[in-house]
C-alpha cells in the first residue's frame, strides 16, 4: 500500500513538473516573453550589509498633501526656477504642477500628442500600463537652471524637452549607438549643460519592469548627451536596471542607481579617475531615484527592502525560471518581490557613500513604495511610481 502511494505521488509530481515545464495552457508569465532568459545576479550578502532601520518609523508621520485624480505614479518631482511646484509626471502621459491645496494640480505638459480615450485621465483604463506606449510615461524630471526648460525622461519616447510655458514636449534623443531607447528613466545636468541619463534596458520596456529585474537583464546604459553638438556617448553599459541619476555638488562625479544589484555606482567625470566607475554604496533594498540636497548629501528612495526569499530567488537563475513557470499573475509576483507588504524607505548618503540617515514607514501606513525624495526648505517631498499621491515629511 505504502509503495503504491509513493509511486502515485511520484507520478503526480512528475506530471506537475511536466505541466509547469511545458505550460500547455500558456498560463505562466514566461508565455508573455517566450525568449526570456535568466542571468546570474551577484548580490552582496545580507550579512555584509549593516542592518540600518528607522526604529521610530518616522515616515508614518508624513502628510499626503497632493493626490492625483485619474492617474497614478507621480514618480519624479521638480521645482522650477521660480520655486513653483512640485512638477511631476503621471501614468497617462501628463506632467502636472502642484499649485497648492486651493488650486490643486494644473496640467503643464504632455509627452504624447495622442490623447485618445485610453489616455483620458477620467477614463478608468488610463493608468493601465498596457497603454503607456500610446500615452507616454514621463519618469525623471529636471529643470535647466539657465534656460528654465523642463527636461523629461519618458520611458517610451526618450529624452524630451518642453519650454517654461509648458505644452507638448519634443523628443531630442531616442536612440544611442543605433539602439533605440526602450526604457528612458532619469537624468541630470553638469555645470556646462551636458545631460546624463539612463536607459534602463535595451530589451524590456517600463511596463515589464519586473521581468527586467527578475531576469537579471544587464543591458542598461548610462548615456551623455551634448545639446549643442548633438553628440551622444554611452559612458556605462551592461548595467542591471540602470535607474536614478544625480550629479555631485562639485560636478566631479555622477551617481547612478543599479536597482537589481541593490547598489549605487559612482562615475568619475573629473580628476585622476575620470572616465572610470566604482561601487559607491551597497544598500539594504532596491534603489530608485537619487537626489542631492543643498549640503551635497544624496537622498535615495528604496522601492522596498531586500528580504531573504527575494535574495534567494535572485541568487539562482533556475529558481527564477521555476517561479515564472508557475501560474502566477504579475501582481502576485510583484507582492512576493516586495515581501508581501508595501513600505517606504528613504536613505541619506554622504559624498563618500556612507549611510547617514534612514527614514521609514515600516508597513506603508502613510507612505509607500517611494521612487524619489526631494529635500526642499527643511521638508522632504516624496513621489511614488505606484500610488496616486505625493507625500511630505518635515525634517
Amino acid at each position: 500500500m505504502a509503495a503504491g502511494m509513493t509511486a502515485l505521488l511520484s507520478l503526480l509530481i512528475a506530471l506537475l513538473a511536466h505541466f509547469i515545464g511545458t505550460d500547455p495552457l500558456g498560463m505562466s508569465l514566461v508565455s508573455q516573453h517566450p525568449n526570456l532568459s535568466f542571468k546570474p545576479i551577484q548580490l552582496h550578502t545580507l550579512s555584509s550589509q549593516p542592518r540600518v532601520r528607522d526604529e521610530k518609523n518616522r515616515l508614518k508621520n508624513a502628510q499626503i498633501p497632493a493626490v492625483v485624480e485619474g492617474a497614478v505614479g507621480p514618480e519624479s518631482l521638480a521645482f522650477d526656477n521660480d520655486g513653483r511646484g512640485p512638477y511631476t509626471g503621471v501614468s497617462d502621459g501628463r506632467i502636472l504642477r502642484w499649485d497648492g491645496p486651493t488650486l490643486g494640480w494644473t496640467q503643464f505638459a504632455l509627452t504624447s500628442s495622442n490623447r485618445s480615450e485610453v489616455c483620458n485621465p477620467k477614463n478608468p483604463p488610463a493608468p493601465n500600463p498596457a497603454f503607456e506606449h500610446i500615452c507616454g510615461r514621463p519618469l525623471g524630471l529636471r529643470f535647466h537652471r539657465q534656460t528654465g526648460e523642463l527636461y523629461i525622461a519618458d520611458a517610451y519616447f526618450g529624452l524630451l524637452v518642453v519650454g517654461s510655458e509648458g505644452g507638448l514636449a519634443k523628443t531630442i534623443v531616442n536612440e544611442a549607438e543605433g539602439l533605440p531607447l526602450r526604457f528612458t528613466n532619469d537624468l541630470d545636468f553638469d555645470e556646462g549643460g551636458l545631460i546624463y541619463f539612463t536607459d534602463t534596458s535595451t530589451v524590456f520596456q517600463r511596463r515589464h519592469f519586473l521581468f527586467c529585474v527578475l531576469s537579471g537583464d544587464d543591458t542598461g546604459r548610462l548615456i551623455k548627451f551634448n545639446p549643442k553638438s548633438r553628440e551622444i556617448t554611452v559612458l556605462l553599459r551592461n548595467l542591471k536596471f540602470a535607474n536614478g541619476v544625480a550629479m555631485s555638488k562639485d560636478f566631479s562625479f555622477l551617481l547612478v542607481s543599479e536597482t537589481t544589484n541593490c547598489r549605487i555606482l559612482r562615475y568619475w567625470l573629473k580628476g585622476p579617475k575620470a572616465g572610470s566607475s566604482e561601487i559607491f554604496a551597497l544598500l539594504p533594498g532596491f534603489p530608485d531615484n537619487v537626489r542631492r540636497n543643498a549640503e551635497g548629501d544624496f537622498w535615495v528612495a528604496l522601492h522596498c527592502r531586500r528580504n531573504v526569499p527575494t535574495s534567494l530567488v535572485l541568487s539562482y537563475p533556475w529558481l527564477r525560471w521555476v517561479l515564472f513557470k508557475l501560474p502566477l499573475s504579475m501582481k502576485q509576483l510583484y507582492y512576493m518581490f516586495i515581501g508581501g507588504s508595501p513600505q517606504a524607505i528613504a536613505v541619506r548618503l554622504n559624498e563618500d557613500g556612507k549611510i547617514l540617515e534612514v527614514l521609514e514607514d515600516h508597513v506603508g501606513s502613510t507612505v509607500r513604495l517611494i521612487s524619489e525624495v526631494e529635500e526642499r526648505n527643511g521638508q522632504l517631498w516624496m513621489g511614488s511610481v505606484m500610488v496616486p499621491n505625493v507625500a511630505l515629511y518635515t525634517l
